[in-house]
């Protein structure tokens, strides 16, 4: 195989795993006229089409899965053969919500970095991370979502518990303190341990779960709020639970990471220490 087929192999396989042109240049660090014309001339050579032009992004022909399974596995493999030969020293780039990995899984990478880990880590949420991982530009993402993205793989690892809380003597009547307008966090509790949406308004919203806590901490209202944040304020009596359901709402939380990255040795290693922390702890 010569190395300008190699080559479109290579940009052919980024735009099916991402599912756009922009994002597959990003990946291999190619301007998007360059791979637009890879994908031309590749398509030209093969005489059949392979992406479907949407308004956004790309869709791939059955030709096109079809030829992403049978290159995609070898096209791996020797990216695994060159990153066994690169420095060991490469940053690991990790995502995830700001308030889980900084509480839970900054903690458990404690030892893999005193070891010489090079951490880079991005806060946000799922889905924005998850196109950002799809597109390379992250290694490992914890998504509170399960991925349904081309070329990124993923594990569920742990279950995310959920409280209704507030302060000793705020009653469950009082002002509700969120993380959004939309109330997601406090519907997801409502329909499963009530059975019905929400029928109040949030009157604090503040998009940040350690904001809601101490919100909520302060007296200003009640929330729901995942177990793993609140469990020493509930400990020290600083707040108390407003309802004990028979079986508590979780979220199931995934670890994905991008088909190929495991070839390196540091994203592995990062990837097998949080599979087996999380899964050891269970739930939080």
């Amino acid at each position: 195989m010569s190395p300008l087929s190699l080559d479109l192999l290579r940009t052919f396989l980024a735009v099916h795993r991402t599912g756009s042109i922009t994002a597959a240049a990003q990946t291999l660090g190619l301007s998007q006229p360059a791979v637009t014309a890879q994908v031309k001339t590749l398509e030209s050579t093969l005489d059949r089409p392979l992406f479907d032009r949407l308004p956004r992004g790309v869709a791939p022909t059955p030709a096109a899965d079809e030829l992403a399974r049978r290159v995609a596995p070898g096209l791996d493999a020797l990216d695994e053969v060159v990153a066994a030969e690169l420095p060991s020293g490469e940053a690991v780039h990790l995502g995830g919500p700001a308030e889980f990995l900084s509480e839970v899984v900054m903690p458990m990478l404690a030892p893999l970095v005193r070891d010489g880990l090079r951490l880079r880590v991005t806060l946000g949420l799922s889905d924005d991370l998850l196109h950002d991982l799809a597109a390379g530009r992250l290694d490992l993402v914890l998504s509170t979502i399960r991925p349904r993205l081309r070329g990124v793989q993923s594990d569920p690892v742990y279950d995310e518990e959920f409280l209704l809380v507030a302060a000793p003597g705020v009653g469950p009547s009082e002002p509700l303190v969120a993380y959004a307008e939309d109330l997601p966090i406090v519907r997801r509790y409502w329909r499963s341990v009530y059975g019905r949406r929400p029928s109040m308004a949030a009157q604090v919203v503040m998009p940040d779960l350690r904001g809601v806590l101490s919100a909520v901490r302060a007296g200003m209202g009640v929330s729901v709020l995942p177990a793993y944040l609140c469990r020493r304020d509930l400990a020290a009596g600083t707040l108390v639970t407003l309802a004990e359901p028979e079986e508590p709402p979780i979220n199931t939380g995934h670890l994905a990471v991008r088909s190929g990255a495991q070839a390196r040795p540091a994203v592995a290693r990062v990837r097998e220490h949080l599979v087996r922390e999380l899964r050891a702890a269970a739930s939080f």
